[in-house]
């Protein structure tokens, strides 16, 4: 017993050594460098784009902040030799620090972000099929992607600007934006119409499209469709680009009123718009700016703006239903 005795008194005293010895300054340390948030904005490459002037397809992702907690991602490939492998266009949310949630097809997929990376992965392992759905060929967004510098090769990469597939009870979109010279030209196509289904074609030159929703606004049974876009430059100001189905036969184009020219909500107004469509009804966040703030450095309040859809004289009408700051 007195040889048992000794061994846990020698096990207790090692013990107390390391305990006296550890740091709590270098322990607080390395929790203020996991939980501090990192500039996520930039492109990201897989490891072939390293070998890309030997021929190696390649896959790209570039990130914009759109607010506080939402950012745009677009993932693009090589297309100078054949089709693009890989492209997405999708909002992600932040979860928690550095990390961030896209739904794709309904699946939840996380983006974790260190200083040098973006890994990207489904949130539920019986998901992990969706990470292919956006590639071809077998290939997968799934993995590593290391941040660069640069942006991604000019010469190589995909120039479409935003493209997007949706559907809804038969009806399809197809939503494309792509430059063409000097201007930025949006298609949208609907399929499945009984009467009309041409390309709807808008000049949007000085605007990026941000993403695309469907939904029935008006609980007649056919969809609306709605692009999110933004004005370049500091403002970054939204706008929306949105039809209507017609009883299945056609479509009509809805009438949004830019925030600027609505009294009921413009005040304090500077850009920065975010827009989701969730059932019958649209949100529109953005913050507000008081007396002297910069653009990049909004003190006021966030507004939220909600739209229901109502039919107008001549065309149907993103109509405020409800204003709130928060």
């Amino acid at each position: 017993m007195s040889a048992l005795n000794n061994i846990i008194i020698a096990t207790l005293s090692l013990f107390a050594i390391i305990s006296c010895n550890l740091k709590p300054a270098e322990t607080a340390s390395q929790e203020e460098i996991t939980d501090r948030s990192i500039n996520v904005e930039g492109n990201y490459v897989d490891t072939a784009y390293e070998k890309r002037a030997e021929g190696y397809d390649w896959v790209g992702m570039s990130v914009q902040r759109l607010s506080d907690t939402v950012i745009n991602i677009k993932v693009r490939s090589r297309a100078d030799l054949k089709g693009p492998t890989c492209t997405l266009d999708a909002q992600a949310f932040q979860t928690r620090t550095n990390v961030y949630r896209t739904m794709l097809e309904g699946k939840p997929v996380l983006l974790s972000f260190d200083e040098e990376s973006v890994s990207i992965k489904s949130e539920l392992v019986n998901d992990s099929t969706i990470l292919y759905f956006y590639c071809s060929g077998g290939a997968s967004l799934g993995g590593r992607y290391k941040k660069i510098k640069e942006n991604l090769d000019p010469k190589q990469v995909d120039q479409t600007s935003f493209i997007k597939n949706l559907k809804f009870n038969g009806i399809s979109f197809s939503i494309r934006s792509k430059n063409d010279g000097d201007k930025e030209l949006l298609m949208i196509t609907p399929t499945g119409l009984s009467i009309d289904n041409d390309i709807h074609s808008h000049d949007i030159t000085g605007q990026t499209v941000l993403d695309a929703q469907i939904g029935d606004m008006n609980g007649d049974g056919y969809p609306e469709v709605l692009v999110y876009t933004q004005s370049h430059g500091s403002g970054s100001y939204g706008n929306i680009i949105g039809y209507s189905v017609n009883k299945g036969k056609s479509l009509s184009q809805i009438y949004f009123s830019p925030v600027a020219d609505n009294p009921k909500i413009s005040t304090g107004y500077l850009g920065h718009d975010s827009f989701n469509l969730t059932g019958t009804y649209l949100t529109q966040k953005f913050p507000l700016y008081q007396e002297g703030d910069t653009n990049a450095n909004p003190t006021g309040k966030r507004r939220e703006v909600l739209y229901e859809l109502t039919d107008g004289e001549n065309s149907r009408i993103l109509t405020v239903h409800s204003v709130k700051d928060i």
